[in-house]
């Protein structure tokens, strides 16, 4: 693109990349502030296999995509918001313009944009146990939030399956709930002596066993077999689910549009200017964006919030409220320029 075609465009004052509850809350506080927003969304949220949500204020019970429809109308009721549906392909910061773009294409359609700032807003995507009939009940029987389900499970016999080292936390987290639990290692999650007693002394049986899959028919889940054929008859449960920030979308400048890259990654002209990664970006150890409180990255320019940032996944009505932060930490940082007010809203 030209240096014509930079002054031409359309310049927003920020881009939010995902609407969820933290992007709709982000991008709504935004718009409220007279700024004018870019609101990217892919339209495939973690969440949409649960039939409802809790927790939420004023909403409790209210089907998640459901709660996204609501708040996307809100946005989209003010003149400040531009609203498109776009898979992002990149999102990196333009030195000769001091902007963003935002690059991604949704069915054939281009989105090729520019924005002042970014809140990233996009969350996680969820790899479960390697259970073939796990993905059939949950939403309905087998759920991932204990705050937000395990209500509606209490004092069932329920089965907790999990894989990674936080298994003794998470088990007593839902035994508050039940006093019939079986926690399923599935013969990966490490378990010291410290953790059985634990876990033991709140009641909670240990199965170290091999999981095969879940049971159950139309009416909902009603056991776990094992891979030596015994069938535990549970009636649902939780399960661990390992999160990944997929994020090779926040990237360098480029002169390349990415769609102009090769697809098999070859060693071509076209990809010898594909952007790298984003200079001085943070991310913790899971991989989520390393963020102040109120949701400033690293870069400056970019900030980020909800399931993206550390601690991961939280309940809905945290997000929007973490969203609505960042909100007024981008106007307040836009008012005083970038640099100036980093320290005032701390």
């Amino acid at each position: 693109m030209s240096s014509k075609e930079h002054a031409d465009q359309v310049v927003h004052d920020v881009a939010v990349i995902g609407a969820g509850p933290a992007g709709l809350s982000a991008a709504l506080n935004l718009v409220r502030a007279k700024r004018t927003v870019l609101l990217v969304d892919a339209n495939r949220p973690r969440n949409a296999a649960t039939l409802r949500s809790h927790g939420f204020l004023t909403r409790d019970g209210i089907s998640p995509l459901e709660l996204r429809k609501l708040g996307r109308t809100e946005v989209e009721g003010y003149p400040e918001a531009t609203v498109v549906q776009s898979v992002v392909d990149l999102v990196a910061p333009d030195p000769d313009t001091d902007t963003w773009r935002v690059h991604g294409s949704w069915r054939g359609t281009e989105l090729d944009a520019r924005a002042r700032t970014v809140v990233v807003a996009t969350g996680l995507r969820e790899e479960f146990p390697a259970l073939p009939m796990l993905r059939a009940f949950y939403g309905t029987a087998v759920h991932s939030c204990v705050e937000c389900d395990a209500y509606d499970k209490a004092g069932q016999p329920l089965a907790f399956i999990c894989e990674t080292d936080d298994v003794v936390d998470r088990a007593l987290l839902i035994a508050a709930w039940t006093d019939d639990l079986i926690v399923y290692t599935n013969g990966v999650a490490p378990l010291d002596d410290a953790g059985r007693a634990r876990l033991s002394a709140a009641g909670v049986v240990v199965d170290e066993r091999v999981v095969e899959d879940l049971e159950g028919d139309r009416t909902g889940m009603t056991g776990v077999r094992l891979a030596d054929g015994h069938v535990e008859p549970r009636t649902g449960g939780f399960v661990r689910p390992v999160w990944h920030a997929d994020l090779d979308w926040l990237r360098t400048g480029a002169t390349t549009s990415p769609s102009a890259t090769s697809a098999t990654g070859g060693n071509t002209a076209a990809n010898a200017d594909t952007p790298g990664a984003l200079d001085g970006l943070q991310r913790d150890t899971q991989g989520l964006l390393v963020v102040d409180r109120v949701g400033r990255t690293s870069v400056p320019g970019l900030y980020a919030v909800g399931d993206v940032t550390p601690p991961g996944p939280e309940q809905l009505i945290v997000a929007a409220g973490h969203g609505a932060a960042t909100a007024a930490a981008v106007h307040r940082d836009l008012v005083g320029g970038l640099a100036d007010l980093r320290d005032a809203v701390q």
